[in-house]
């Protein structure tokens, strides 16, 4: 028997029976549509969630100052740890692991333009911090260099929100504004970006200048962190142990008391969510698979009324020479052809649903759903095994019916 026989008598069997092929093709499309949306929606989810971290920095690193809570070598408990700008220089030499250590100063400072005053966080910065932060600045400025280094140069890189709330529409580059009653010429604005976390304020609201003229102006060699990178991620937590060892040696600590540094590393958080969004995507793919399953289901019972109906025209064709394999390979065809067009129809309307959703007010808080190769691929590999446990058992008793009560129909 040709496909092109399975295809027309497969079409005259549903066109017999309209409404129950109509509601066995419309259970493959709906759980089709349902796993592509619920797949598409964990991967927007993902990627936002990334988006949002990458506001932070990419596989940083921040180490804060803190105070000792165990004895060491005639020191006592509760000393406080400070961090000078040779310590970040220290970890960049004797730790290779470490891409990049840069400090950084800190402190809440009035800044003005005329009349409009904003108290905002004021970091003391080298150019380098510019990529380990992921701060750019919008077209027409620029960001700190070496010469404004190297000469205590006052000038200032505005925070976005920061430059509307103190210029409002006006461009603020190269214009001057008032930091603790200092004229400083504004060189750049950041870059919109998404940041839902920070370690002191979020970089929209605040501003940057050099780290050298910021020692000088506030008259301290004492920063208030230090941000590294690893050059392997993987690596990170071994990174964090010579770090302790490092500082433990210069600050004269127990390098197992971990109060006496701070230390946040996003490595840890990509590691972790890696492994969440596998949990998410894997609980909401399992949701779409029962749905489909249902619909799964619906194949199977139609493919065994099927089988029902056609006991004469199965035995007539056992009995011209037909094998078993024959019989299961007419009734697995059109198992898959019924899915196959559930699953045309529930493609198409699957992306039409992510592409509605796409301006949902939500796209912040948890991302825009998109058809990516992986969903279309899982939505395949789903609806195989579907297909191929719907027909098994239909196709597998029609190969086995026997021939003589097969033709006494």
């Amino acid at each position: 028997m040709t496909l092109l026989n399975h295809i027309t008598e497969l079409f005259r069997n549903l066109n017999q029976q309209r409404l129950r092929s109509f509601l066995t093709i419309f259970g493959i499309m709906w759980g089709t549509a349902t796993l592509i949306l619920l797949l598409a929606f964990g991967m927007g989810f993902r990627d936002q969630t990334v988006l949002n971290m990458r506001g932070m920095g990419d596989q940083l690193a921040i180490m804060f100052p803190g105070q000792t809570t165990k004895a060491f070598e005639g020191y006592g408990i509760g000393r406080p740890i400070r961090f000078k700008e040779a310590d970040a220089k220290l970890l960049d030499d004797q730790i290779p692991e470490i891409d990049v250590a840069t400090p950084e100063y800190l402190r809440s400072l009035q800044i003005s333009n005329g009349q409009k005053r904003r108290s905002s966080s004021v970091g003391g910065v080298y150019p380098v911090y510019r990529d380990l932060r992921n701060v750019f600045e919008q077209p027409g400025g620029r960001w700190i260099n070496d010469r404004d280094v190297e000469e205590r140069r006052r000038v200032i890189f505005l925070g976005n929100n920061l430059a509307k709330n103190l210029f409002g529409d006006e461009d603020p580059v190269s214009k001057t504004v008032l930091v603790r009653n200092t004229p400083f010429t504004v060189i750049g604005v950041l870059q919109e970006k998404v940041q839902n976390n920070s370690y002191n304020q979020r970089d929209e609201d605040r501003a940057f200048i050099p780290a050298s003229t910021f020692s000088m102006m506030m008259g301290t060699d004492q920063i208030n962190n230090i941000l590294y990178t690893p050059e392997n991620p993987d690596l990170s937590l071994s990174i964090q142990d010579r770090v302790y060892e490092v500082m433990g040696r210069k600050h004269q600590f127990d390098p197992a008391d971990r109060d006496a540094i701070g230390l946040w590393d996003t490595n840890e958080f990509w590691s972790f969510i890696n492994v969440i969004f596998l949990g998410i995507n894997g609980f909401l793919g399992l949701i779409g698979f029962f749905t489909l399953a249902v619909g799964g289901i619906g194949v199977a019972n139609i493919m065994f009324v099927v089988v029902q109906e056609r006991m004469k025209e199965i035995g007539i064709r056992r009995s011209v020479g037909a094998r078993k394999h024959h019989i299961m390979g007419q009734f697995f065809t059109e198992t898959f052809m019924i899915i196959g067009m559930g699953a045309a129809a529930g493609y198409g309307i699957g992306w039409l649903l992510v592409q509605v959703t796409q301006d949902l007010p939500i796209k912040e808080a948890v991302g825009a759903p998109y058809f990516s190769p992986t969903v279309g691929l899982v939505a395949f590999v789903v609806l195989s095994i579907v297909g191929f446990a719907a027909g098994l058992l239909p196709a597998w008793r029609a190969s086995r019916l026997d021939i003589v009560e097969c033709l006494r129909r």
